[in-house]
C-alpha cells in the first residue's frame, strides 16, 4: 500500500488515509454564518476521499473576518450552522476539522474576485482593524490598524477560547489554530508588524507571548482527547535567518500542548522572496518535525501524487495538505490511489460510487 494510503491516528482519531484538504476560505458567509455552498463544498470533498477536511479560516470575532464573507465563530447561531456539515463529513468518512483565526491587520478586505484589497474608508461594509502595533501591511492593503491595549489582547484571547468551545459542539474533531500568514498570531511573533515595547513585543519572548498565550488558554478547554493543531509561518522568506526562530516556537507550542504543525509562511511582509515550486516546502517540514519531535504536514504547489506519496515515504511529513488540486479535482485521491497502485482504489470513495468503478473497472 503506497505510504499515501495507510491510516494515520493522533489522540483517539484515526484518519483513513494521509491527504487532509487544507482550509480554503470560500468567502461565501452571510454575518459569519455558512450556507448551502459550504455544505456541498466540504461535504463534496469528503466524499471524494480525504482523510480530513478542514473548513476554512473562520473568525473568532467580526473584526477577525479578511472580509466581509468570511466565517464566523462568535455566535451560536454560527456554530449551528456548522453541525450538519460536520455531520455529512463524518458520513463520507472523513475527519471534520476548522481552523479558527483572527486576520488582524489584514481584516475588512473585499473578497478576492472583488479587489482583494482593503475596503474603502467610505464604504459602510469595512471596520477599524486591530493589531500589535499601527504598522499597515503594504500598498494594496494600507489601512492603518489599531494598536491593541492589554485588555484587547485579553478580549481577542478569550474569542479564541469561546470559538473552540463552539467547534467543539458543533461536532469538530480536529482544531487548526491560524497563526501563519500575516495574521493577527503572526503578527505579534513577526518583528515586520510588531513594534511594540511592552510584555507582548521586542525580544523573541515578548513577540511569543500573545501566540503561546492563546494556545495555552485553548489548550485549557480543548478535549485533550481529540488534536490540536496550528499553521504556523516558520520563515518568512525575506532574506533573514528567521527560520531559527520559527523552529524554536514550534518547540515552545509543543511544550504548550500542541498537538500536530501545519508548517507554513509568514507572509508578514510584502516584499517577501518565496521560491515557488514543486513540493518546495518538504525540506522545511521535515527540518521542523526532525528538530522538534513534532508530527506535521504542509502544502504549497503539491499537486502530483507521486510527490504527496513521496513526502510521506521519506517522513517530511506525517500527512500531506491539499488545496487546489482538490477543488480542480474533489476525487483526487481516486486518482492517486489508481496512479500509486493501491489496493482496492475505487473503494478510496464512497460505496455509492466505488461499486460501479469496481464493477466496471476495465470498461
Amino acid at each position: 500500500m503506497p505510504s499515501l494510503f495507510t491510516p494515520y491516528r493522533l489522540k483517539d482519531v484515526t484518519l483513513r488515509n494521509r491527504i487532509a484538504v487544507s482550509p480554503m476560505c470560500q468567502y461565501s458567509a452571510e454575518d459569519g454564518v455558512i450556507n448551502d455552498w459550504h455544505h456541498v463544498h466540504l461535504a463534496g470533498l469528503a466524499r471524494g476521499g480525504a482523510g480530513l477536511v478542514i473548513a476554512e479560516a473562520t473568525a473568532v470575532a467580526p473584526e477577525g473576518r479578511i472580509t466581509p464573507g468570511c466565517a464566523g465563530l462568535w455566535s451560536d447561531a454560527q456554530a449551528e450552522a456548522w453541525a450538519p456539515t460536520v455531520a455529512a463529513i463524518k458520513a463520507a468518512g472523513a475527519v471534520p476539522g476548522i481552523q479558527i483565526a483572527h486576520a488582524g491587520r489584514k481584516a475588512s478586505a473585499n473578497r478576492p474576485w472583488e479587489g482583494d484589497d482593503h475596503i474603502a474608508a467610505d464604504d459602510p461594509r469595512g471596520w477599524q482593524t486591530i493589531a500589535p502595533s499601527a504598522v499597515p501591511f503594504g500598498a494594496n492593503l494600507p489601512k492603518v490598524p489599531r494598536a491593541m491595549d492589554l485588555a484587547e489582547i485579553e478580549r481577542v484571547k478569550g474569542d479564541f477560547v469561546a470559538a473552540a468551545r463552539r467547534a467543539r459542539a458543533a461536532g469538530f474533531e480536529w482544531l487548526e489554530l491560524h497563526f501563519a500568514h500575516g495574521y493577527l498570531a503572526q503578527s505579534f511573533f513577526s518583528t515586520w508588524s510588531n513594534r511594540r515595547e511592552d510584555a507582548y513585543g521586542g525580544d523573541f519572548d515578548g513577540r511569543a507571548r500573545f501566540p503561546l498565550e492563546t494556545l495555552a488558554a485553548v489548550r485549557a478547554v480543548w478535549p485533550e482527547s481529540l488534536p490540536l493543531t496550528a499553521r504556523f509561518g516558520v520563515t518568512e522568506f525575506d532574506g533573514s535567518d528567521d527560520l531559527e526562530e520559527g523552529i524554536e516556537m514550534v518547540r515552545r507550542f509543543k511544550a504548550a500542548g500542541l498537538d500536530f504543525i501545519d508548517v507554513s509562511i509568514g507572509f508578514s511582509t510584502p516584499s517577501a522572496k518565496v521560491p515557488w515550486g514543486p513540493a518546495f516546502m518538504g525540506p522545511i517540514a521535515e527540518r521542523v518535525r526532525r528538530e522538534t519531535g513534532l508530527p506535521g504536514t504542509t502544502s504549497w504547489f503539491v499537486s502530483r501524487p507521486a510527490e504527496a506519496d513521496a513526502l510521506v515515504t521519506d517522513e517530511k511529513v506525517d500527512l500531506v495538505s491539499l488545496g487546489r488540486p482538490l477543488l480542480a479535482d474533489p476525487h483526487w485521491p481516486y486518482r492517486a490511489a489508481i496512479e500509486l497502485g493501491a489496493d482496492k482504489a475505487a473503494w478510496t470513495l464512497p460505496a455509492p460510487y466505488a461499486h460501479w468503478l469496481e464493477r466496471y473497472r476495465t470498461a
